[in-house]
C-alpha cells in the first residue's frame, strides 16, 4: 500500500500530492481536481508550496527546496539533462539519449520514474513526433493535459 501524501496542494491543472521527510521533498504527483486537499504540516512542504505558487504565477520562478533524489545512475543522468533544458525550451527523448549514449525508450522510462516533476521539468521532454510522453500513465489524457498546461505556461513552442 502506498504511503499517504504529506500534503495535497492546489494547482492550476488539478492538485499536487507531495511526500516528504522532515528536511527534503521526496516525491511529487499530479492529481485530479476532485482529490481533497491536505494542508502542509512541515516547513519543507510549506517552502515547496510557496515555490510552486510562485512558479504558477511566473514560470521564471526558481526552485531551491531541498530534494531527496533517489534513482539509478542512468536515471540521475537523465534528470540532470532534463534540468539543463531552459524554461520555454524543449528537447526530445532521442536528443537526451544521444547525449548520454542510451536509447530513447530508456530515457522515456527514466522520465516516467522522475519522482519530482515540475522541479525536475520532465514536461520539457517530448517525442520526435510531438508532445508524447506519459506512456507510464497509459496516455490517460489527464497527465498529457498537465504537460500541455505546463508547456503553455512556460511558453514552449511544440515541435
Amino acid at each position: 500500500m502506498p504511503v499517504p501524501f504529506d500534503a495535497i496542494l492546489p494547482a492550476p491543472f488539478g492538485k499536487v500530492g507531495v511526500r516528504a521527510d522532515n528536511e527534503r521533498i521526496r516525491e511529487i504527483f499530479y492529481l485530479p481536481e476532485n482529490v481533497e486537499s491536505l494542508a502542509p504540516r512541515s516547513d519543507v512542504i510549506l517552502r515547496l508550496a510557496a515555490q510552486l505558487d510562485a512558479y504558477y504565477a511566473d514560470a521564471d520562478a526558481l526552485f531551491d527546496v531541498p530534494l531527496a533524489i533517489a534513482g539509478t545512475p542512468f536515471q540521475q543522468q537523465v534528470w540532470q539533462a532534463i534540468c539543463a533544458v531552459p524554461r520555454g525550451g524543449l528537447t526530445t527523448y532521442g536528443d537526451i539519449a544521444r547525449k548520454l549514449g542510451g536509447v530513447a525508450r530508456a530515457v522515456g522510462q527514466a522520465c516516467g520514474q522522475n519522482p519530482l516533476p515540475i522541479v525536475i521539468p520532465c514536461h520539457r521532454v517530448v517525442s520526435a513526433s510531438g508532445i508524447g510522453g506519459f506512456a507510464h500513465h497509459a496516455e490517460d489524457g489527464f497527465h498529457l493535459e498537465v504537460k500541455r498546461w505546463l508547456l503553455r505556461h512556460e511558453s514552449a513552442m511544440l515541435i
